[in-house]
This record gives C-alpha cells, structure tokens and sequence, in this order.
C-alpha cells in the first residue's frame, strides 16, 4: 500500500500477526528490531531507518556521545495500529485515516 503523510511518501505496515508483510517489515523481524511479545509488537525504532540525520531529527537515538539513553528507542504498537517507518511513528487507525492519504490501496 503507498500511501502519503503531509506531502511525502510513507513507508507503513498495519500491525497484524497474520497477513501481507512488506520486505522491509520481514527484515526487520530478521534482524530484531520489530519483535512480537505477548500479542503486541515491540519496535525498536532506530533500527527502521538507520539514517543518523534522521534519527536524531526525531529523536530515536540517546546521547551524541554514542551510547542510548534509553528513551524513545522503543515504541509498542497493538494489532490494527499503523507502524510508520519512514517517519518513526504508530498511530491508530483513527489517526492513520485522518493524517495518511492512501495513493494505491493494492501495491
């Protein structure tokens, strides 16, 4: 699904434990940084988009000086939630149909 947020294109995942994957939701599954517990998921946002400009414009990464502070690395996000990688967020489905513009609901 491509989908727009303020202008820009989004990459995003509604959170299910069965379904359609995007590859980039199977590797990260791989490589840990998405990760179910007890019928939620676990993200370690940081690890979505390893760009480091990125990460610090949204604040996903701790201290300059290299090391987490622990804050913000990991967010939860419930079955039906939106995961939005591109732009390090989960939103309801209430939020996602009010701020996402959907462009092609089959790719």
């Amino acid at each position: 699904m491509k989908v727009l947020y303020k202008g820009r294109p989004a990459a995003v995942w509604t959170i299910a434990q069965e379904g359609e994957q995007p590859a980039w939701v199977r590797r990260a599954f791989a490589e840990n940084y998405l990760v179910w517990l007890d019928g939620h998921v676990r993200i370690l946002m940081a690890g979505l988009n390893p760009d480091a400009a990125t990460n610090l414009r949204v604040g996903a990464v701790g201290t300059l000086g290299g090391g987490f502070a622990g804050y913000g690395m990991y967010v939860l996000g419930y079955p039906g939630d939106v995961l939005d990688a591109t732009n390090h967020r989960v939103v309801s489905p209430r939020q996602f149909a009010r701020q996402y513009r959907v462009v092609d609901p089959v790719a």
